[in-house]
């Protein structure tokens, strides 16, 4: 199996080669990038050219590693043997009644290989990846309740995304297949967006990606506006009919555009651009 992209998704050759990497290896294979440069996508875009099942685990702060193996409900266990006279306490007795399966459980036990996402791990503990090392790598792991080794019928694809927001342990890292995606330049995002609105005039496109990516050099900016957020623009500019002109004037190429407010996420981002607009405009 080898990852050609798809028709609904840009994949530069770096990011291809990177994704059959992974497969060669059979590592994780661990994705970093700016928020909303299409990570998390990757991931469903490989499952379905792949024609491979995709399992998604989307972690938050309070994750614990456990919780993607299984977990068990000794509350319900407890409650049920409390009503044990109901039905003679059938259920209470087997406790396998009381082991909720995880996402890495379910991919394991998948009479097909998988497509399994870890999205967003650098949100976790930092204990958080060492404590899935073994599970990983070997593909198995321990039910202490039921004694039991779960094997993995078949090994899932990893595809694991990181914000950067913290630092992952470098024996994790050992054990992936890495890959950082840039920020697509002006070609590129062309493309992506040709896949989105193939029928977009070149002029409002032309104009568009100009103000985009001149918002981005903006020196000093808290949040630049990510390709998922040009999108969205994109989509409102075509449903209130903006013209190109409006997106940029005569005498400066500098103004605050329409609906700016689909690509500046702060009230400190904004002021920033009319700052330098103003000035812009007066120094012309």
């Amino acid at each position: 199996m080898r990852f050609e992209g798809t028709q609904t998704y840009v994949a530069t050759q770096d990011l291809k080669l990177a994704v059959n990497a992974a497969l060669t290896l059979q590592r994780p294979l661990l994705i970093k990038g700016e928020p909303g440069t299409g990570k998390t996508m990757l991931a469903e875009e490989v499952a379905a050219a792949l024609g491979m099942p995709l399992m998604q685990w989307h972690i938050k702060s309070t994750t614990k590693a456990q919780q993607g193996l299984y977990e068990y409900d000794a509350v319900s266990r407890l409650r049920d043997s409390q009503l044990a006279d109901i039905d003679g306490g059938e259920r209470v007795k087997d406790i396998h009644n009381y082991i909720v399966r995880g996402v890495l459980w379910q991919a394991f036990a998948s009479d097909v290989p998988v497509v399994l996402l870890i999205d967003e791990i650098d949100k976790a503990d930092i204990e958080f990846p060492n404590d899935l090392l073994r599970e990983i790598d070997r593909m198995e792991f321990y039910v202490y309740e039921t004694r039991e080794l779960i094997r993995a019928k078949h090994r899932p694809l990893v595809v694991i995304t990181s914000n950067n927001e913290k630092e992952l342990p470098d024996a994790f890292l050992r054990r992936c297949f890495f890959h950082y995606i840039r920020f697509p330049d002006k070609e590129t995002m062309q493309a992506i967006v040709d896949v989105h609105y193939p029928a977009i005039k070149k002029e409002l496109l032309a104009a568009a990606l100009a103000a985009f990516f001149q918002m981005r050099d903006v020196p000093g900016l808290k949040k630049k506006p990510s390709t998922s957020e040009l999108l969205d623009w994109l989509k409102l500019l075509l449903a209130e009919d903006i013209p190109p002109e409006a997106l940029h004037s005569k005498d400066t190429k500098a103004v605050v555009p329409p609906l700016h407010g689909a690509l500046l996420k702060n009230e400190q981002d904004v002021h920033l651009f009319e700052r330098l607009v103003f000035m812009a405009k007066n120094n012309r």
